[in-house]
């Protein structure tokens, strides 16, 4: 890992855009723990879907459950048509409290991983807190796996190319958070045809109770997020009926309450990081934690960015990062078809054994 530099510098465009967001969040996280939706929406610009190719990109929405109003939003890059196609389920970010995938920010970021991976990326609007607490977006994240592993809602809501025994599982922040928890109910779960053969973690939401160098040393002195908000951000999230603190292995996912997961089927997984966010002490110990238990992890650092850097399409930054999971991916599905290839190899050749 590169030292991260001493100051922080970001173009003018992008020092703007983060004030605006810090302001909005500010005005609408209410101190009774509620948020000012009405308030929120006047900053919260959002991309309809559209059935004509925007930069080489055609969107649709599909309902999974109107009750909950869950949904997701499918990116079908069109230049790859008739080429089957590996299929990322995207979770979005915000504390588990804002945004969505039509959010102008995370359309464009469906629409770039959908153009460059290549893939059919499903992005999707999970329930947000506090109006709906832990575990109401796990469940939901998951039903949409089940929904898309099932023959009749692929067939009828997927492109023909997508395939879903190539699927991953992505997300920034506390849509990595959710990758992460998501991931271990999946890998105790057997699907028909769904198969998650890697994660990407973005910068994920996590914390604990005794406050890490990052969290001290950046407090108050870096964009998007400050211990008093994340702070805030877990309290609507968590339950109201049971107490907790930050080490509730919902929170600190990797410290003293943690879920063993050394037997777990979990897929490999890349983390990233940036040097100028609070959370980054959080989220090494988590790589650190993946490698100990046995997994296959990747750690990729960004020492001169801060928590959400690459939703800035403004920055370089935000198109290397989208490189670097396209590395990651192609690298996947490379050992895959290795695996695939061999697996066959051994069935041609395997003999049959018949009654003498």
């Amino acid at each position: 890992m590169k030292a991260a530099p001493k100051t922080l510098t970001l173009p003018l465009q992008t020092r703007i855009s983060l004030r605006v967001l810090d302001f909005a969040i500010d005005l609408t996280s209410r101190k009774d723990g509620t948020v000012n939706r009405r308030l929120f929406n006047l900053v919260d610009f959002r991309t309809p879907p559209s059935s004509k190719p925007v930069n080489g990109v055609v969107t649709y929405d599909v309902v999974v459950d109107p009750t909950r109003k869950l949904w997701f939003r499918v990116y079908v890059p069109t230049q790859y048509a008739i080429e089957n196609l590996p299929v990322m389920v995207f979770f979005h970010g915000g504390g588990y409290v804002v945004l969505s995938p039509d959010a102008n920010t995370y359309n464009d970021v469906g629409c770039k991983l959908a153009r460059q991976l290549p893939a059919i990326v499903v992005s999707v609007d999970y329930p947000l807190a506090p109006e709906n607490r832990h575990p109401m977006q796990h469940d939901a994240a998951f039903d949409v796996l089940k929904f898309l592993d099932d023959e009749e809602n692929r067939s009828k809501w997927l492109p023909k190319n997508a395939d879903i025994s190539r699927c991953f599982i992505a997300g920034d922040s506390s849509g990595a958070h959710l990758t992460h928890n998501v991931a271990q109910t999946v890998s105790k779960f057997n699907f028909k045809r769904l198969k998650v053969i890697g994660l990407v973690l973005i910068q994920p939401f996590f914390g604990g109770e005794k406050r890490t160098d990052s969290e001290i040393r950046l407090d108050g002195t870096t964009p998007i997020l400050s211990t008093k908000r994340t702070d805030w951000f877990w309290n609507a999230f968590m339950p109201l009926d049971k107490p907790y603190n930050r080490d509730h292995p919902i929170i600190n996912v990797s410290g003293p309450n943690a879920v063993d997961i050394s037997k777990m089927d979990l897929p490999p997984a890349m983390v990233v990081v940036a040097g100028f966010d609070i959370l980054r002490d959080w989220q090494i110990r988590y790589y650190k934690w993946l490698k100990k238990c046995g997994k296959e992890a990747y750690l990729v650092d960004y020492p001169n960015m801060f928590h959400g850097f690459y939703l800035f399409s403004e920055l370089s930054e935000s198109d290397q990062l989208i490189s670097d999971v396209k590395d990651f991916v192609h690298n996947l599905l490379n050992k895959v078809c290795v695996v695939t290839n061999i697996d066959n190899k051994e069935k041609k050749h395997t003999p049959t054994l018949g009654n003498k």
